[in-house]
C-alpha cells in the first residue's frame, strides 16, 4: 500500500507476520498505526518509533465474550489479568446479573449476591444506578481495555419484582421491557440472562419471548447461560435456540458447554443442534473457555426456591434444620436445580476463595476433604460454609470432558469467552490463562486449530457479533487495538495452584494505538474506554 509522510507519534510494526483477524492466511508486512488507528500496511514503511517484529505474529487485539471485571475495571483499571493475554475488549453484564440498572433497593442486594464473583468494595464510589450511568463510569476511570455492556436480565427482574418466584405482572414485565430499552439505548450491545441463577431462574420461555423481542428491536442479541449444563442440558440449548426463532433476536451461547458425567461425549448433540439453527437462519454464535472444570459461587448449588427473597432471606432458611433437611434431599438425593438437575459430588466441588478470613483454610480443598476430616455430611459443610461467609464463597466445579471441550471450539460459529472471576485467593486460571491456552496448548501444541482459525475466533468473529464495525481486523482505518505475540513462545501460565500468573509470550498490546503492554511487561497506560451501540445497531467509533 501506498507510503506517505509518517505522521507525529506513529509507529511501525516492522517485518510482522500478519495474521489479520479473517481467518485469511498469514502474510509478512509492516503495518504502521497512528492517532489510533491502522493507517498503512505495505512494505519499507516509515514511522518515529519502530517494532521489530521479524519472527512474530501481528494480530488484532483478543475480545473476551464473557468477562467478569465489572467492577475490576473500576478498582483496578491496568488490568493486568487481560491485557497479559492480549485482550483488548471485554463483554461484561454477564450470565444475567451486574450492577446497572439498579436502584437504591436493589444495588445493595446485587451487592451481596454477587461479592462471590467481583468482591464487595466498602471503598468503592458507587455513583451510578442506570447503564448509561456505568458507562460514563468506565469512561471517567480510563481502564486499560475497551468494554461492551449487555444488560443483565436477573437485574432487571430484581428492579421490576424483587426476587419472587413467580410470572411478573404485567405492570412489571412493562418495567423490565421499559428498562431494557433504555440500557439499550444507552449503548448495551444487548442482554445476557442467568437461567440457573436467581431471581432469572424464576423466569418462564413467555418472559425471555418478551423481553428479547425488546432486544431484537434495538439490533441486540442474547446471551443466556442457560438452564443447565447437566441433566436437561440438551433441552436448555433447545429452548434458547426457540426464543430467538420465535423473535428474530440473535442468540450468543455463552460458555456452551456440556457437563457432567450425563454429558460425556454428547458435544456432537449440542452441536447438531446449532447446525440445524443455523440452516434455518437463526443468527446463533457461540463461545467457550478451554478448561474442563468450570468455576461459579457456592451458593449457586442451592435449589432455586430456597434463594427465593434474596441473601437475608436465603440466610433465614439455612438456619432452619427442616429445611436444611429439604435441601439436602434436593442437592445429595434428587439433584437441585443449581447443580444443573445433577446430585452433588462433593468430591468434584473445590473451594476458591472465601470472605471470611476465618474460612481461609478451606480453600483449595474440596466439599468432600472438609466434611470427612470433620465427620460430618457434605450438606451441612456445605451450608454452614455458606452461612459462615454470608454466601459469598466461590468454587471451581471439576465437571467437564476435555473431548466435548475440543469439539465446541472446533465449530464455525464459536468464539471466545474466558468467564473467568478475579476475586478469590485461587481463582480458576482461565482468568488470566485463557487467551494463550487456546493459541499455545490448543493451537501450537495440539494442532486442533490453525493460528488463523484460532485468531479468528478472538477478533474477527466477536467483533461482528458486537457490531464493532472498526476493530477485529487488521486493515487500514480499523482501531489500533493490536497484539504482537511470539507463536512459538505463547503459552498460559496460570495453573490451579497458582492461578495469577501472566501468559508468556506476548510481547507488545495496543489499545487504541496506545502500548498497554510493551516487551511482555505493562505499562500502566488506560486508553480504552466503553464501546456503545447506538440506536442503528452499531458500535461508537
Amino acid at each position: 500500500m501506498a507510503g506517505g509522510r509518517p505522521a507525529p507519534g506513529a509507529v511501525v510494526f516492522r517485518g510482522a507476520t500478519v495474521v489479520d483477524g479473517t481467518g485469511a492466511d498469514r502474510y509478512r508486512a509492516d503495518v504502521r498505526i497512528a492517532d489510533g488507528l491502522i493507517t498503512e500496511i505495505g512494505h519499507g514503511l516509515g514511522a518515529p518509533a519502530v517494532v521489530d517484529a521479524d519472527g512474530l505474529v501481528l494480530a488484532p487485539g483478543f475480545i473476551d465474550m464473557h468477562a467478569h471485571s465489572d467492577l475490576a475495571l473500576l478498582l483496578e483499571p491496568e488490568h493486568p489479568a487481560k491485557v497479559t493475554q492480549g485482550v483488548t475488549c471485554e463483554v461484561l453484564g454477564q450470565d444475567g446479573l451486574s450492577y446497572a440498572p439498579v436502584d437504591d433497593t436493589t444495588l445493595p442486594l446485587l451487592r451481596r449476591q454477587l461479592a462471590g464473583w467481583n468482591g464487595d468494595p466498602a471503598d468503592l464510589d458507587w455513583d451510578w444506578r442506570g447503564v448509561a450511568d456505568y458507562l460514563d463510569r468506565l469512561d471517567r476511570t480510563g481502564p486499560a481495555v475497551n468494554a461492551c455492556y449487555l444488560v443483565p436480565h436477573g437485574t432487571l427482574r430484581t428492579l421490576a419484582m424483587g426476587w419472587a418466584d413467580r410470572p411478573p405482572t404485567p405492570a412489571e414485565l412493562d418495567r423490565m421491557r421499559q428498562h431494557l430499552a433504555q440500557g439499550l439505548l444507552d449503548g448495551a450491545v444487548g442482554m445476557s440472562s442467568g437461567l440457573s441463577y436467581t431471581p432469572g431462574s424464576y423466569a418462564d420461555t413467555a418472559e425471555l419471548v418478551e423481553l428479547c423481542l425488546v432486544v431484537a428491536a434495538y439490533g441486540g442479541f442474547h446471551a443466556p447461560h442457560q438452564r443447565s449444563y447437566g441433566a436437561g442440558a440438551l433441552e436448555g440449548y433447545a429452548e434458547m435456540v426457540e426464543i430467538s426463532r420465535r423473535t428474530g433476536c440473535g442468540l450468543h451461547l455463552t460458555h456452551a458447554t456440556m457437563n457432567f458425567d450425563v454429558n460425556r461425549g454428547r458435544a456432537g448433540d449440542l452441536l447438531a443442534l446449532v447446525d440445524q439453527a443455523l440452516a434455518d437462519g437463526v443468527d446463533l454464535t457461540l463461545d467457550s473457555y478451554p478448561y474442563l472444570p468450570g468455576s461459579t459461587t457456592l451458593a449457586a448449588l442451592l435449589p432455586g426456591w430456597a434463594t427465593e427473597g434474596g441473601p437475608e432471606a436465603t440466610l433465614d432458611r439455612l438456619a432452619d434444620p427442616v429445611v436444611r433437611e429439604r435441601i439436602r434431599y434436593e442437592v445429595e438425593e434428587k439433584g437441585s436445580d443449581g447443580c444443573h438437575g445433577v446430585v452433588t459430588d462433593w468430591a468434584t466441588i473445590q473451594i476458591s476463595g472465601v470472605r471470611s478470613p476465618a474460612l481461609a483454610d478451606s480453600v483449595g480443598r474440596t466439599v468432600a476433604e472438609l466434611a470427612a476430616e470433620q465427620r460430618r455430611g457434605g450438606t451441612e459443610v456445605f451450608l454452614d460454609l455458606l452461612r459462615r461467609d454470608d454466601l459469598a464463597t466461590t468454587i471451581l466445579q471439576h465437571v467437564g470432558h476435555e473431548e466435548n471441550v475440543r469439539a465446541i471450539m472446533r465449530h464455525r460459529v464459536h468464539t471466545v469467552g474466558s468467564d473467568g472471576l478475579l476475586v478469590g485467593a485461587r481463582p480458576h486460571p482461565r482468568a488470566w490463562g485463557t487467551f494463550p491456552r487456546y493459541l499455545g496448548h490448543y493451537g501450537r501444541e495440539l494442532g486442533v486449530l490453525t493460528l488463523e482459525e484460532t485468531v479468528a475466533r478472538m477478533t474477527g468473529r466477536p467483533a461482528a457479533r458486537l457490531g464493532l464495525h472498526r476493530r477485529g481486523r487488521i486493515a487500514p482505518g480499523h482501531h489500533a487495538d493490536l497484539v504482537l505475540l511470539d507463536p512459538a513462545r505463547i503459552r498460559d501460565a496460570a495453573t490451579f495452584e497458582h492461578p495469577r500468573r501472566p501468559a508468556e509470550g506476548v510481547e507488545h498490546v495496543y489499545v487504541n494505538g496506545t502500548a498497554v503492554v510493551r516487551q511482555g511487561r505493562t505499562t500502566g497506560a488506560r486508553p480504552g474506554r466503553a464501546l456503545r451501540r447506538t440506536d442503528r445497531g452499531t458500535q461508537a467509533r
